[in-house]
């Protein structure tokens, strides 16, 4: 199976936001595939910890770029920083969510969600779609959410960049498959990572799931692409709202969204 992986995905993997939560499981697991790995995040001191333990753990090389993936230059920084490597696998986890009505937010704070989720995903796809579909062979995760699935009245930007990397990613699969490079979106819910526990909130009291579980299922099903929707429990949801009128879930998810940060109701 690891043969298998690394012949397809290596010898190196692109792993964005990888310095804990989903991407550092996402990091680990490639390593464990016998595949060698870049860990790209904006902070390094965590990034070389994450990437020192992999390393000692599996033998594989690791390297580490710390990069802003909302800066203007991000993208001269990444191919700087993969110069000379092979790159099979690109995964791109990077994300963050601010949470608050769309008018009592800085106009600063939606472009900060776009570039990091939108803007990031498609200059880093489009560059190293290029070296994959030339090469013929390798795969490309986005990490997404079932934000993706619908609007959400205190979270607008970042549900509708969600669904923005969904439907980029379903397109790439469609694009990309004559040249036998996989694309896969996964979606995940609720998931134990520092960043969500930073938040206040407690992803076991919400039956979240682990972030081991969550890449593992992203890599078991990179070749079932386009969209895969990580845990029974979500696959199920998932299914069932499909059928569900948009008005009646986008007013639904709004309502759980403003119990679960305890926000008051929208003013003008």
């Amino acid at each position: 199976m690891a043969d298998d992986f690394s012949t397809r995905y290596g010898p190196w993997a692109l792993v964005l936001g990888a310095s804990n939560g989903i991407g550092a499981s996402f990091a680990r697991q490639i390593a464990d595939a016998g595949v060698n790995v870049l860990l790209v995040a904006r902070r390094a001191g965590p990034l070389e910890e994450a990437a020192a333990e992999i390393a000692s753990a599996t033998g594989v090389e690791t390297r580490t770029l710390a990069v802003d993936l909302t800066a203007d230059d991000m993208l001269e920084q990444l191919v700087a920083g993969t110069d000379g490597l092979d790159i099979g696998l690109v995964v791109y986890n990077a994300g963050a969510d601010l949470v608050d009505y769309f008018l009592r937010r800085p106009q600063s704070d939606a472009d900060f969600i776009v570039r990091l989720n939108c803007v990031g995903p498609t200059k880093v796809a489009h560059h190293f779609g290029r070296e994959l579909t030339a090469r013929g062979r390798g795969g490309l995760i986005l990490v997404s959410s079932l934000s993706a699935l619908s609007g959400c009245a205190g979270t607008a930007v970042y549900y509708a960049s969600k669904a923005f990397d969904q439907l980029l990613a379903e397109s790439l699969w469609a694009e990309w498959a004559p040249f036998d490079v996989d694309v896969l979106c996964l979606l995940a819910g609720i998931t134990d990572t520092p960043s969500f526990r930073a938040a206040g909130l407690d992803p076991q009291q919400l039956a979240g799931m682990d972030a081991d579980d969550v890449a593992s299922e992203g890599l078991e099903n990179l070749a079932n692409g386009p969209t895969w929707v990580a845990g029974a429990d979500n696959r199920a949801m998932f299914e069932s709202v499909c059928t569900v009128p948009r008005r009646d879930m986008v007013t639904a998810v709004s309502g759980m969204v403003r119990d679960m940060w305890d926000l008051d109701e929208p003013t003008a």
